[in-house]
């Protein structure tokens, strides 16, 4: 196998839904670390800055589930189409 043919599986193979939900997460958790209430801030911030990050996180993951549930659906799918 060439190495250009092994690079093009590699990126076939990769899952660039679940990369960018990945790369979503990192800049929520950036987002928030510079949004960091200060302490002479309202005391609401640092909750509602938490709650609003956490919230963000699992609406990603649920998302990723569902694509996840979807690929396997489909997978499914097409061998029970060959199988016919």
């Amino acid at each position: 196998m060439s190495n250009q043919t092994f690079s093009i599986l590699a990126v076939r193979g990769l899952d660039w839904k679940g990369l960018g939900y990945l790369i979503s997460i990192a800049s929520v958790l950036l987002l928030g670390a510079i949004a960091w209430p200060q302490s002479e801030d309202a005391g609401w911030h640092l909750p509602v800055l938490i709650f609003g990050m956490a919230t963000s996180i699992i609406g990603m993951a649920c998302r990723y589930k569902a694509h996840l549930d979807q690929q396997r659906e489909l997978k499914k799918a097409e061998a029970e189409a060959r199988r016919r």
